[in-house]
């Protein structure tokens, strides 16, 4: 049949032929029909994805209490994404519907959301919107709208004190975020190299909260509807399946911009008019670019826009048939000063990980050392005519002149070991204890099916900040243990979905009251949906 072109027939399970003479333009080519027939294929697929988001979504309930005698100890505030408080007594009964967009894994069109609500009692907010988003999916491209927890990279989400920038500590930003949430091979056949990443734009919701806060100490500086842009690249090399070593690498880096800063401090002291920072398409591209400067940085002394901050990361595993071993690094930087070799990688995170074979006492250890006190040095001083000198020192991490530094709803965004503002109890969101060194240890194992436990300690020395140091050296010393059991039958019940936790911890030394707590919690999962 001289003329006739078959479509491809993955666009519709029904063949249709056309010939030149059926053709209702002229000049249409197989190369248009082609064309048609797989936009027509895409629209399909996404279609079938929007019907299948129905599907196997997920709901959970949960009731959780803490009883203290002072505040909150550590470890149960820390790395849960701010849900719990530092208040001695606190608690939320909490729901989710949550549905994972990778259900769809063999569809290259996916579709996932989530909905997450707390009602708090000794809580920053009575009633809080943790999770509410929309992911769209296709192939290994991913496309969030709204605020999700998302994961650390390279690190232990239950083991680790945390990422030093983008954390697991503080609740999440609503943004609209373009990622590569997984691998993407990018050496062909014999994957030996890999990339993944993400950029974002987003919104602080915790301006109202920050003026709360701070009430009428016009010392303190707070800001609000903040903007902030967040971007992570990493690099993987290596095959686990050809060769056991395998390295990853990265950067992550975050910029709060826009918004307008109160009692903001200046060269020349508090300033008590509100400063309006600028939020048009040339501050997106600044503060991805880390480019631009700020109204307060004074005349001849333009610095980037906004504040940025990030992290260089590498991660080293030697996987074997049924454990591994790696060794981790998370360098933290405020500017160039220690973006760059300019002075030396002094500050830093140095981590361990193994994973043990399968065993009923201990499945993983962690063990990380955390240093800031160097921070580029005690000096700072700008060039100037008569002295062209530079000395960037001072670097005064998580802090900054405009924004509440590195925090969203007085918890930080990055490592709790930098302790959050809410512990200080004073109208001020100021982080005074970023200078400090910490070594940390964390062991988690399953000794039965139904049964699983953490056990974490954190010996931390503090120095406070180099503008305001401490009298004496101030240490903590932060203990948990946590039990979980999740029974499938207890009897003739059927429990299947059902989890309960008990936790204690405590609190020693001079950097934090002592604090002694429990923490219980009971919790329901299953699906919605089939």
């Amino acid at each position: 049949m001289q003329g006739i072109h078959r479509l491809h027939k993955s666009c519709n399970p029904h063949p249709v032929f056309y010939t030149p003479h059926n053709m209702n333009h002229p000049f249409l080519t197989l190369a248009t029909l082609t064309a048609l027939c797989m936009a027509n294929c895409h629209k399909m697929q996404a279609q079938n994805a929007l019907s299948r988001a129905a599907h196997q979504a997920e709901y959970n309930v949960e009731a959780n209490i803490t009883a203290s005698n002072g505040d909150a100890p550590f470890w149960l505030t820390a790395n849960r994404y701010g849900v719990t408080s530092t208040q001695g007594s606190n608690g939320y009964l909490r729901a989710s519907l949550i549905r994972n967009a990778q259900t769809d894994s063999t569809h290259k069109w996916r579709i996932g959301y989530g909905a997450d609500l707390t009602v708090g009692y000794n809580q920053e907010s009575t009633l809080f919107v943790q999770q509410l988003y929309a992911d769209f999916q296709y192939k290994l491209v991913n496309l969030t709208v709204g605020a999700k927890q998302e994961p650390m990279a390279f690190k232990n989400a239950e083991l680790s004190t945390g990422s030093q920038t983008l954390g697991i500590n503080a609740h999440p930003v609503p943004a609209i975020r373009f990622s590569l949430p997984q691998y993407w091979n990018i050496s062909g056949k014999g994957n030996w190299a890999a990339i993944r990443g993400h950029i974002s734009y987003g919104l602080l919701t915790d301006g109202g909260f920050q003026q709360s806060y701070i009430g009428n100490h016009t010392a303190a500086h707070y800001a609000k509807n903040v903007l902030l842009h967040t971007k992570a690249g990493y690099l993987r090399l290596g095959n686990a399946q050809k060769f056991p070593i395998v390295f990853e690498g990265g950067i992550e880096m975050a910029t709060q911009f826009g918004g307008t800063s109160y009692n903001t401090l200046t060269w020349n002291g508090v300033n008590p008019e509100p400063i309006k920072m600028k939020h048009g398409v040339k501050d997106f591209v600044n503060a991805l670019f880390g480019t631009g400067s700020d109204g307060t940085d004074g005349n001849g002394y333009a610095n980037a826009a906004g504040n940025t901050l990030g992290s260089w990361m590498a991660r080293l595993t030697w996987h074997g048939a049924d454990w591994s071993l790696s060794t981790y690094y998370d360098h933290f930087f405020e500017d160039h000063s220690q973006m760059f070799l300019q002075y030396g990688w002094l500050d830093g995170m140095v981590g361990i990980e193994a994973t043990l074979p399968k065993n009923r006492f201990v499945d993983h250890i962690v063990y990380e050392f955390v240093k800031t006190t160097y921070q580029s040095g005690p000096i700072y001083h700008d060039h100037t005519p008569e002295i062209e000198d530079q000395i960037s020192g001072q670097d005064n991490y998580y802090n900054h002149n405009m924004y509440a530094g590195w925090q969203h709803w007085g918890q930080a965004l990055g490592n709790p070991l930098f302790v959050s503002p809410l512990y200080n109890h004073t109208a001020d969101l100021t982080f005074t204890s970023n200078r400090f060194r910490a070594h940390h240890i964390g062991f988690s194992g399953n000794p039965t099916e139904t049964l699983h436990y953490r056990l974490l300690y954190t010996h931390q020395r503090s120095l406070g900040t180099y503008s305001l140091p401490f009298d004496h050296a101030r240490t903590l010393n932060s203990f948990m243990a946590e039990v979980g059991y999740a029974p499938q039958r207890i009897g003739k019940l059927h429990t299947k979905g059902w989890q309960v936790k008990a936790a204690f911890a405590l609190d020693r030394g001079s950097l934090l009251q002592n604090n002694t707590g429990f923490q219980f919690s009971l919790s329901k999962t299953g699906l919605l949906t089939h």
